[in-house]
């Protein structure tokens, strides 16, 4: 055997050991068939209907200062819906009683027809929920809060007069259980009036407490 002989037996027989050395690193491969089959037989899943409890409907009363005319006990009801967390829409209808009794000391006849007129009206206010927070009631019970402020227009009607109105003011929200809560609220009633012979604005405060259902 020459050299060149030898040296291409060399060759093949290494080009041999790599080629068998690939084949040996190279994992197994996968068996075609699958050895167990499962058998899952599948459920239609119907998702639930959760209450979302945006809308709210309530009562109250207070008290309602009219300017000029004293102050003296207001009552109504309040429809609104949330539309986010933090914002909500609300209506509002209320009525109270307006006396000029001590009007009528000075003036003969008094301003109104009747010693006592209804002062009516009814608001559509935008509010805004800020500072969430819990009110305790002693050692192991604590309730959700909110303080919100409010704005809205609407209109008030006393006598035979009905104004445009402008509202603004702040409230607090408790809530004892997920559909039921407490709501104090403290309001200024902008609206003009020209009973005294003079147009002017009028600043109307009401102070309010009441309850209201969640569904």
């Amino acid at each position: 055997m020459n050299t060149r002989t030898l040296r291409t037996a060399l060759l093949a027989a290494a080009t041999a050991m790599v080629a068998f050395g690939a084949q040996a690193a190279d994992p197994p491969p996968p068996p075609s068939d699958q050895v167990v089959v499962p058998q899952v037989d599948r459920r239609g899943i119907h998702l639930p209907k959760f209450p979302t409890s945006d809308f709210e409907i309530g009562l109250f009363g207070g008290t309602y200062s009219t300017q000029n005319f004293g102050s003296s006990a207001v009552g109504g009801v309040r429809l609104g819906y949330h539309i986010t967390e933090d914002f909500f829409v609300e209506g509002v209808y209320a009525a109270t009683k307006v006396s000029d009794q001590d009007f009528r000391q000075v003036l003969p006849g008094g301003v109104f027809p009747q010693p006592t007129e209804t002062l009516s009206y009814y608001n559509l206010s935008i509010g805004y929920n800020i500072l969430p927070g819990e009110i305790f009631i002693g050692g192991a019970h604590a309730f959700p809060s909110q303080f919100f402020i409010i704005t809205g227009v609407g209109s008030t009607k006393l006598d035979t007069q009905r104004r445009p109105t402008f509202n603004f003011g702040a409230g607090l929200r408790v809530y004892l259980t997920d559909h039921f809560a407490l709501q104090i609220d403290a309001r200024d009633h902008v609206f003009s009036l020209d009973l005294l012979g003079k147009r002017q604005s009028t600043q109307n405060l009401e102070l309010t407490a009441g309850a209201t259902a969640y569904f």
